[in-house]
């Protein structure tokens, strides 16, 4: 592999990791309501666990709430008992032809600790980048080592994954950041 192989390879990657961090974070609660918080969730459709999206339309009328309503009226039981079954820790309010659910107000301590989990997941996320970098240097040095690089291209190669670490690492502490501040305000 060339520099730019290389280079562009670890980039794809890290965002790659950025991507699964942001979605992580899509399904983290905030106090107010989001289709996205039921995406982790899987409904038994005809023996095949499917996502709620594929089986109903998701939305929210204001924010506190969330409606579900079912294409076919048969798979409204198993979505509810899918719901009850989570670990959302919200009712289910079905009167036969949508679902309902109620999003409470998140105390503080429910608050720090979706804080935590978040944090949580932006250290991983950084550790990814930081493992993508490590491959990267090996690439490099790999490449002396097998004289299609020079020393000076390799430590250039180095600094610039360096450099790509360090906007992956910001670009993830910034949506960490904004997350907190939201799950924070009340």
């Amino acid at each position: 592999m060339n520099a730019q192989q290389i280079q562009k390879d670890a980039e794809d990657r890290m965002e790659k990791a950025f991507d699964v961090f942001k979605n992580d974070l899509k399904s983290a609660r905030t106090g107010r309501a989001s289709p996205q918080m039921l995406d982790a969730l899987r409904v038994d459709n005809y023996g095949t666990m499917s996502p709620i999206r594929d089986m109903a339309s998701v939305t929210c009328p204001d924010a506190s709430s969330i409606v579900i309503k079912p294409y076919t009226a048969d798979s409204l039981k198993e979505i509810e008992k899918a719901i009850r079954a989570s670990d959302l820790g919200l009712a289910p309010n079905n009167d036969g032809k949508v679902i309902r659910l109620s999003i409470p107000a998140m105390s503080g301590d429910q608050r720090k600790k979706i804080v935590a989990q978040v944090k949580k997941s932006a250290e991983a996320a950084k550790v990814s980048c930081r493992n993508i970098r490590r491959d990267g240097n090996k690439h490099y040095e790999d490449a002396e080592k097998a004289k299609t690089m020079t020393e000076d291209d390799r430590d250039k190669g180095k600094i610039k994954m360096q450099d790509l670490l360090k906007t992956y690492e910001n670009k993830i502490d910034g949506l960490a950041n904004s997350k907190e501040k939201e799950v924070m305000e009340q």
